[in-house]
């Protein structure tokens, strides 16, 4: 899901949920691993087209929040622009496919696999013969040697934003022949499939200088169906051109230009012509439904699906009321978490289902519906909860000083944490080894204006809640600061968050909305403490174990005095998860490494320091003969086969996607 890590993955409490006082913890529902695999929400919608009913040539203008500010994926400022470039100009050893699961590229790997456990972990690669670098050079040992060096978090000089997996490679060596690649390792690691992916050549890795500066603007060497033909900061364009090298199936399309454009001139840009496929927000899917009709947009269709991505209702759970589990467990059992889901998706024609897993969803491999160990909605466990943290009503309140901030924590918080967000010295951040070579920022929101992955349609009122009288405690009434960002977009994660607000009322939990410039949401609130709600979206990774771990980490004390909270926004982490997510990391066992994921996850669940709430729609406005291209849910793009239809061909009747809004 995302607001900057941004946009993307601090209590100082040692006690796990287990021993969280008179709590029952109800039953922690850790699936088999060998339970039927579920299903994606819903599909892929991108007009699939065989490569015979593609014309030859054109150009694909396709709209990104900004001009990336780096082409190495592997920094800080690493953003979604990024990944686009990398997909489609860089060797992936895996990619993955509609279900989530990473599959090896065959454009690279003829195959890929364990092939020693004793006394050490050894992956042999064998690559594609024909795979070579645009300078003509094989790709072989000495780039994945030079890849590894680089990001092992050994050399300090490189400004890298994670090593995870990286720092258990022990050596790298060539073998049998140059077209084998073996990989030791010095602990077993189960996401080893997340290595590699992307691979960037030798001449970007083999040193600091070349790591932290040649490739922020230009990559002279590449190997992909694309090629990086120019970065042009004024206009505001990365323009990739065919690879003349590219030894797989040719693109499709001439050229494809990521020009950058803001959320809310994005219809403008579409009916002028200077953008073909862009993200789109609900209001403007449904404006330009409406407009299709007209001239200017009569060509442009809207297709949908469901984002790889979650939007969550964060708690703050190292400081207020919110510090006491209890509480914590009280905002869950309030939720109606299917209402809250068909408020945003059901106006979409999109599948109005809860999120069950912090860690996969529906369709992935270690997706389960967890939610079992924190309960459905019940008001009377929410008060009974309450009650049992000394939160009674209509207790005495005494006078309170006016303050904007109620029950949230001190804005100087930041100064006494650290955090690994994406910054130079965060090291196994959520970034960290996707096959897809995308990045594992917090699902970017704010640049768009508002967070993006809470939708409601506009003008939705908040149910009236009952008449309950306002709890109190040691004199305090019973307030929490829910932040939300304004700007552009906002106006439906604030229909959100009012319907939250009268739903905490009703068993006598009080909230303020504060809102706060988008610019500063993730930033100035979010990462630094300054909440006791917020709402905000994590994408899900084929790499739980890896990725997922840094977001639910229990937080640390550092040397000095400060403490490290990773990603863990929330502050709220437990021993066990830790445990979990460990032995999760060290088994070479897929049953088992999806057996412990569900574990975990049942545990965060218990622990209620995040409720994932909904599945975030995917919705893009293409040209509606722009084939292969549009909401692609899990899959990563296949770049080559983009491109517009043949003028007379039909695409063959079969299971098409949702309705589209126009």
């Amino acid at each position: 899901m995302s607001h900057d890590g941004v946009g993307l993955r601090a209590v100082m409490r040692s006690v796990s949920f287990l021993t969280a006082g008179a709590l029952a913890v109800p039953f922690l529902a850790g699936c088999s691993s060998d339970e039927k695999v579920s299903k994606p929400l819903a599909g892929q919608d991108i007009a699939p087209a065989a490569r015979n009913l593609v014309a030859d040539g054109g150009a694909l203008k396709w709209a990104v929040d900004a001009l990336p500010e780096t082409l190495n994926t592997f920094q800080a400022d690493a953003d979604a622009g990024t990944s686009r470039v990398a997909q489609a100009v860089l060797p992936s050893m895996f990619r993955l496919d509609a279900g989530g699961r990473p599959v090896p590229n065959p454009a690279y790997l003829e195959s890929a696999k364990v092939i020693e456990t004793e006394p050490r972990q050894v992956v042999l690669y064998k690559l594609n013969q024909k795979a070579v670098w645009s300078d003509g050079r094989e790709i072989g040992a000495a780039d994945f040697l030079a890849q590894w060096r680089a990001l092992s978090g050994k050399n300090s000089a490189y400004w890298t934003a994670r090593n995870a997996g990286y720092d258990r490679i022990q050596k790298i060596e060539r073998g049998a022949d140059d077209l084998q690649v073996r990989v030791t390792f010095s602990r077993p690691y189960a996401d080893w499939k997340s290595l590699f992916s992307p691979l960037y050549p030798k001449d970007v890795m083999s040193t600091p200088d070349a790591f932290n500066d040649g490739a922020r603007r230009k990559l002279k060497v590449t190997a992909g169906p694309f090629k990086v033909d120019k970065v042009d900061t004024a206009k505001k364009d990365v323009v990739l051109t065919r690879n003349p090298r590219w030894w797989g199936k040719p693109a499709k399309l001439d050229e494809i230009v990521l020009h950058a454009v803001p959320r809310d001139k994005r219809a403008a840009a579409l009916a002028d012509g200077s953008v073909d496929l862009a993200d789109v927000d609900p209001a403007d899917a449904q404006r330009i439904g409406l407009a299709a009709r007209g001239q200017a947009l009569r060509g442009i269709k809207v297709r949908k699906s469901l984002e790889p991505a979650y939007t969550q209702l964060a708690l703050n759970g190292s400081t207020g009321p919110l510090a006491d589990e209890r509480v914590r467990r009280a905002v869950a059992r309030a939720l109606d978490r299917r209402e809250l889901a068909r408020l945003v998706l059901t106006p979409l024609g999109l599948p109005a289902v809860p999120v069950g897993s912090h860690l996969a969803l529906s369709g992935q491999p270690a997706y389960a519906d967890n939610s079992g160990a924190i309960g459905d909605l019940d008001t009377k466990e929410a008060q009974a909860l309450l009650g049992d943290a000394g939160w009674v009503p209509g207790g005495p309140v005494k006078e309170q000083k006016k303050t904007q901030k109620a029950a949230g924590p001190e804005q100087d918080k930041s100064k006494h944490e650290k955090k690994s967000d994406g910054g130079k010295d965060g090291e196994d951040n959520k970034s960290g080894g996707r096959g897809d070579g995308g990045d594992r920022h917090l699902a970017r929101e704010g640049k768009q204006g508002g967070a993006q992955g809470a939708y409601a349609p506009q003008g939705t009122a908040a149910p009236a809640a009952a008449a309950v009288q306002p709890l109190a405690k040691d004199g305090k009434p019973l307030l929490l600061r829910f932040v939300l960002p304004t700007g552009a977009g906002s106006e439906t994660l604030n229909s959100v968050a009012e319907r939250i607000s009268a739903m905490l009322e009703r068993v006598g939990i009080r909230t303020t909305i504060s809102k706060v410039p988008d610019t500063s949401y993730f930033k100035d609130h979010i990462a630094s403490g300054d909440y006791d709600l917020a709402l905000y979206s994590w994408p899900t990774s084929a790499f739980p174990a890896t990725d997922d771990r840094p977001v639910y980490a229990k937080p640390v004390p550092a040397a000095d005095g400060s403490v490290n909270v990773e990603q863990n926004y929330t502050r709220v982490g437990t021993d066990q998860v830790d445990q979990l997510f460990d032995e999760a990391l060290a088994t070479l066992d897929e049953g088992d490494e999806v057996a412990l994921i569900r574990k975990a996850d049942s545990r965060i669940w218990a622990t209620a320091g995040s409720i994932p709430l909904y599945q975030r729609p995917q919705l893009v406005a293409v040209r509606k003969n722009l084939v292969n291209a549009g909401a692609f849910g899990f899959q990563t793009p296949v770049y080559e086969d983009m491109g517009y239809l043949k003028k007379g061909a039909k695409l063959p009747a079969g299971p098409a996607g949702s309705p589209s809004p126009s």
